[in-house]
């Protein structure tokens, strides 16, 4: 029983890092083209991505020229969360 909440938990915690990722994806190509800020797709992808990047353009300093490698950085670190539990999760099931 335990089991089996605790695999569910862990699929879900994995699936939600892999939609993440492919919402910063799906954001940082959008930003090349500059869409229409007032599209509601656009908002929806500002707000789930733009504190994260803010935190990480805090820690780091993340702009060279005129690229924004805050995606990047965060995309590495969301992939080495997801390795990271991935394995972790599976040690213990």
């Amino acid at each position: 029983m335990t089991s089996a909440f605790l695999s569910s938990i862990a699929v879900l915690v994995l699936t939600i890092i892999s939609l993440y990722k492919w919402v910063i994806i799906i954001s940082a190509l959008l930003s090349w083209v500059r869409p229409d800020p007032n599209n509601p797709i656009m908002q929806v992808l500002y707000k789930l991505t733009e504190p994260v990047y803010a935190l990480i353009r805090r820690l780091i300093p993340t702009v060279f020229g005129n690229i924004d490698l805050s995606p990047v950085i965060l995309l590495f670190i969301l992939i080495f969360l997801q390795t990271f539990l991935g394995r972790l999760f599976a040690t213990f099931l």
